[in-house]
């Protein structure tokens, strides 16, 4: 029998959870071993996180370790094969990292993180300041779906599970939870990804 999977990371990290969840679509067994970004543990040439143990080789930057597993160990089950398709996967997934996360992380998602795990006090200040373009970006996220399926439009993609943890951290906290559910489409598609064992199996202390 191999070994787990050992994924070093925060256990609440947004993508220390997709690499889980690619490996809970692998069926591979997989552990979080706890790991601040910056220490001596994390080997990230740039101090990010997760570093990934498998196969006998370490891995970093999760795109590249999300795409070896399903490759690997799923049959590429988790990207469209039609390259127009993985084109569009592979562009969301781009948004997600590039665009979604450093908005929702540093505007929202973070403030509430050092509140509520650090003792700090809510930086409302920052989050009143970052608000008007979450709502946007929401909304624009919302009217893609709308007009033509977005990245949901191919079933479950490594998309689906970029997007779903980034957002997922969105909707845990009052604001982001109100946002979403004033729109149309991206709710519904919150509640689908829910559904699925994968992402059940992997869900934060703070979803039960």
């Amino acid at each position: 029998m191999s070994s787990p999977v050992q994924i070093f990371g925060p256990v609440i990290s947004t993508y220390v959870r997709i690499v889980e969840i690619v490996c809970e679509e692998a069926g591979l067994a997989h552990e979080v071993v706890p790991t601040p970004a910056h220490s001596p543990e994390n080997r990230h040439p740039f101090g990010k996180v997760p570093v990934v143990h498998i196969d006998g080789h370490e891995m970093y930057e999760t795109v590249s370790i999300a795409n070896y597993i399903d490759t690997a160990h799923n049959g590429g089950a988790l990207q469209p094969a039609d390259p127009v398709r993985r084109a569009a996967m592979e562009r969301w997934i781009g948004v997600g990292n590039s665009y979604l996360f450093p908005l929702f992380e540093r505007g929202l998602v973070m403030p509430y993180i050092m509140h509520r795990y650090a003792g700090a006090e809510l930086d409302k200040g920052r989050i009143a300041k970052a608000l008007p373009d979450i709502a946007k970006t929401l909304s624009f996220i919302d009217l893609e779906m709308q007009r033509d399926g977005a990245w949901a439009n191919d079933g479950f993609t490594m998309a689906d599970i970029f997007l779903y943890c980034i957002l997922r951290g969105v909707e845990l906290t009052p604001e982001g939870a109100a946002g979403i559910a004033q729109l149309q489409v991206l709710p519904l598609w919150m509640v689908q990804c829910r559904q699925r064992g994968s992402v059940h199996a992997t869900r934060w202390e703070s979803e039960t």
